[in-house]
């Protein structure tokens, strides 16, 4: 399938799972998440969740990196270039809607891409090859572009990855890994 199809196909799936479903889906992705190695790694590339597309909520694992003293990132939109810049996001972040109902941080110190050592990214369906499908502007693609070569970069999904995309193309990045319920 090619991702147009993907992206209606697997927002359509995200919006049919209960909330039920998605705490018993959510509970598999963060135990694989607290089983990883994250001795070397001192900054940590969340999303912050849109609760209106049933996406996995990130809050636990904001909780659980910054218990073990990792800082946490987040992202802000730059809507003129469909960019990511990247923030420091603390207990005194104050946060505000996008227009697109993503929570962004007003308050926060700006870090560079190269600094971060994981980053967890959102999905709506990726391939065995670790290719994702996103909501269609490449604001990760054009992110992950700049990160460094050794910064893990993690999938979080709640479907089974498909077979392959059809339509991968130049500007696509593949990632390290893709996690979801097993």
């Amino acid at each position: 399938m090619k991702k147009k199809e993907l992206r209606e196909t697997y927002k359509q799936k995200r919006k049919d799972l209960s909330l039920g479903k998605i705490e018993k889906l959510q509970e598999k992705i963060y135990q694989q998440i607290y089983s990883l190695d994250i001795s070397e790694v001192k900054n940590v590339h969340l999303f912050l969740s849109m609760k209106k597309f049933k996406e996995i909520d990130t809050k636990p694992l904001i909780n659980y990196f910054r218990s073990k003293k990792k800082r946490i990132v987040v992202s802000k939109c730059n809507f003129e270039d469909n960019s990511l810049s990247h923030f420091y996001f603390d207990e005194n972040t104050v946060l505000e809607l996008n227009k697109f109902g993503v929570p962004e941080p007003v308050n926060a110190e700006e870090v560079a891409e190269n600094e971060l050592d994981i980053i967890f990214v959102p999905m709506l369906i990726s391939d065995e090859k670790k290719y994702r499908v996103g909501y269609g502007k490449g604001y990760y693609d054009r992110f992950l572009s700049k990160c460094r070569k050794d910064a893990k970069m993690i999938g979080l999904n709640f479907f089974e990855p498909i077979l392959k995309i059809e339509d991968i193309n130049e500007f696509d990045i593949a990632l390290d890994e893709v996690i979801y319920p097993k």
